[in-house]
């Protein structure tokens, strides 16, 4: 479980984070999504004590990490964007390395070695150089060692950064399935990714929280209209004010002989067809497309003046069943 209130993160004038609240339970993925330099990272920054926040509070596994700092680390298992690997080190060196710098020893390390790389993939490299290793099998050990401990909080920046479509899949199958029984937040500006492996997202943008919830939800908390697209052969010269006229306030725009007009109603697509029928237009196109993820996060990162009424407020506790 993680619960943050009210973080705030600043140098001198400059605000990295403000007033960010959200929480994750065990059991989900919970994607921090945003443009570079929203505050993503400073956020797991401060959830793994890396850094101590401004103000505002933050609890790993119920433990509060300003607190109590080396208890939140024991339960936290870090994959951050620059790799915390010894690359003179063999790869099984470092894994033993860190578990060891995490307590373990015996037969406990032996068991979590052994698991951390059949589940990461390394068992080809296990006695490889970590510094001869691709960028992905270096993604891969650098995910090892967070896992090597068995935490209850897992937070991964960037996690599939430099891996192959094969590595991405295997990567996003461990992720779905550490998620059944521990707490993941991940970090990542790829939408794609966003959507494939978390439950919920929170959307940061200039440090603020700007969206919450599943993606249908943002979407919704973007308030944007779906858009109908129409064509004609041989459109008249009138034929966008008598499209405006129809979309009752809708924003129009003509490209190419093609109208892409906002749709403020349902009824929008029918009333051209009217249009079309009476004016004696040959109607070549008429479709619809609902407003995307991508839509949104264009959206809101671009209203990133304020938190999103509502957004911040609701914490990211219901489960996606309940929120859906």
């Amino acid at each position: 479980m993680i619960e943050a209130k009210g973080l705030c993160m600043r140098y001198g004038e400059f605000s990295a984070l403000e007033d960010a609240s959200f929480s994750a339970r065990t059991g989900e993925v919970v994607g921090l999504l945003g443009p570079n330099g929203a505050g993503k990272t400073t956020t797991m920054r401060i959830l793994t004590t890396y850094l101590v926040p401004t103000s505002g509070t933050a609890e790993v596994a119920g433990i509060d990490v300003v607190k109590d700092p080396v208890g939140a680390r024991r339960r936290t298992g870090y994959l951050p964007e620059q790799l915390p690997l010894y690359t003179a080190m063999e790869v099984q060196e470092c894994l033993r390395f860190v578990g060891r710098a995490r307590g373990l020893s015996g037969a406990a390390l032996t068991s979590r070695l052994s698991w951390v790389v059949e589940a990461c993939g390394l068992a080809a490299y296990y006695h490889s150089p970590v510094m001869t290793l691709s960028k992905g099998f270096r993604q891969r050990t650098a995910l090892a060692q967070a896992l090597i401990h068995d935490p209850e909080v897992v937070i991964l920046d960037e996690p599939t950064t430099g891996l192959d479509p094969h590595q991405i899949v295997g990567i996003r199958t461990l992720i779905r399935d550490l998620a059944r029984t521990k707490t993941v937040i991940l970090s990542t500006h790829i939408l794609q990714e966003a959507s494939a492996l978390s439950d919920r997202l929170v959307l940061v943008s200039e440090g603020r929280i700007a969206g919450a919830g599943t993606s249908d939800e943002i979407i919704r908390q973007a308030r944007l209209a779906a858009r109908v697209t129409v064509a004609f052969d041989g459109a008249p010269a009138d034929a966008a004010a008598k499209l405006a006229s129809a979309a009752d306030g809708g924003r129009v725009a003509a490209e190419g002989g093609k109208f892409t007009i906002d749709e403020k109603d349902p009824g929008l697509a029918a009333r051209i067809g009217r249009l079309a029928q009476a004016e004696r237009w040959a109607l070549v196109e008429l479709s619809r497309a609902a407003p995307t993820l991508e839509d949104a996060f264009l959206a809101l990162t671009r209203k990133s003046g304020g938190t999103l009424a509502g957004a911040a407020s609701q914490p990211l506790t219901a489960s996606p069943k309940e929120a859906a």
